[in-house]
């Protein structure tokens, strides 16, 4: 199959990653996101691992999804030699393997696979906190990186801050994240966090994520202990959420700090709709972007986040989209907040910026056209060992 036949045919994507929807995480709603954003311009499929269980194929959204049989999840990576069976056996059948990393049996997977056509490596961080298992796979980790025919990045900050990237950034692309728009336009419920006000003259805050160590929300419920005139709204669910509610009691911030849960789309976005101030306080490498930032920038919205060594930083920044303070700063979150709570002005004016940086940055029709003009060109390039058709 030479150049010209692929060109004028689909280019046939297999986009792997640990886990797909209904799996809920940044990093899966980004694979989702591909995959139903160039599924009309290629041959798009998707393979990824079960959380525990058999093996099984199903259509998601039109999206044809592969999950390999799994033992269970170790260091925050599914156990599966199914996957590196999958992986060699479907590989030679594409012109591109789209990788999302941190996920260190795929970086295994595609040494064992033998696969000759083109790489890419969508780098969401640097492994952080499985410090043991990094020393076991860095060998792996440095070959997938050198094996890699582009390597990509929502910021530039994950290039310039990673400790894995610096010998790479000849290859290095960035391509920042992007929300369609359409989906977040129409809000079906008003004042979802309004209704559930202890006191109606509050300004409301809202943290969105999962309940993990590296979402920093310790901190914040440390932090609302100093701030007036507002009351929190936690989104999402997690191994810390009967702990941070323990906290909470124990603190006497019960009419402070509303938890609720997990919430369907529509819920979400009504959520977002009707807060006053976003809050984004993580607080470790981990986190690499935060999409969340995004969503509520749509809906003009001021965040408040912190000054990681990551892209989080960069999606909404300090002094024109909201404010960021120092990771793990306690009082200085409070300030911040308390800041904005006071200020109707700077709130207003710093939300109307953030829905602007939005449209102007991360729009998915342009996230899109960047992702598929990188297959046209690695396509293009040849590969040393067409796919069988």
């Amino acid at each position: 199959m030479n150049n010209e036949c692929k060109i004028k045919n689909k280019i046939k994507v297999l986009q792997i990653n640990k886990f797909y929807a209904p799996w809920v995480g940044g990093v899966e709603r980004v694979v989702q996101n591909i995959a139903e954003g160039l599924n009309d311009k290629s041959d798009m499929k998707v393979l990824v691992c079960q959380s525990e269980g058999k093996a099984e194929e199903t259509t998601v959204n039109n999206i044809r999804v592969i999950r390999s049989s799994s033992l269970g999840i170790l260091y925050s990576m599914p156990v599966s030699i199914d996957f590196i069976f999958k992986l060699w056996r479907l590989s030679r059948q594409y012109d591109i393997l789209l990788f999302h990393t941190p996920f260190p049996l795929a970086d295994l997977a595609c040494l064992f696979s033998g696969y000759k056509g083109k790489v890419i490596v969508w780098w969401h961080s640097d492994i952080i906190s499985q410090r043991k298992l990094l020393k076991v796979i860095k060998p792996i980790l440095k070959w997938f990186l050198r094996r890699a025919d582009v390597v990509v990045t929502a910021t530039q900050a994950h290039i310039d801050n990673s400790d894995f990237l610096g010998l790479y950034k000849d290859k290095c692309r960035v391509i920042p994240f992007g929300l369609k728009f359409s989906d977040y336009e129409q809000v079906n419920i008003t004042n979802y966090l309004m209704d559930r006000l202890f006191n109606k003259q509050n300004k409301k805050l809202l943290f969105v994520g999962r309940l993990v160590y590296y979402k920093g929300i310790d901190v914040l419920i440390q932090a609302m202990r100093a701030v007036r005139g507002a009351e929190l709204f936690i989104i999402g669910s997690g191994v810390l959420e009967g702990e941070l509610k323990a906290r909470v009691e124990t603190e006497g911030l019960g009419e402070k700090i509303h938890f609720l849960g997990y919430l369907p789309f529509e819920e979400l976005k009504a959520a977002y709709a009707d807060c006053d101030i976003f809050v984004f306080p993580s607080n470790a490498k981990v986190e690499a972007f935060g999409l969340a930032q995004m969503e509520a920038m749509f809906y003009g919205k001021p965040v408040v986040n912190t000054n990681l060594s990551t892209g989080v930083p960069l999606v909404s920044v300090d002094g024109k989209t909201g404010l960021t303070v120092p990771v793990n700063d306690v009082d200085a979150l409070s300030v911040a907040i308390q800041r904005l709570i006071d200020d109707d002005e700077l709130r207003v004016r710093l939300g109307a910026n953030a829905r602007q940086r939005v449209y102007e940055e991360y729009s998915f029709e342009k996230m899109m056209d960047r992702v598929y003009e990188l297959c046209e060109e690695l396509v293009n390039r040849g590969s040393t060992e067409p796919p069988v058709s």
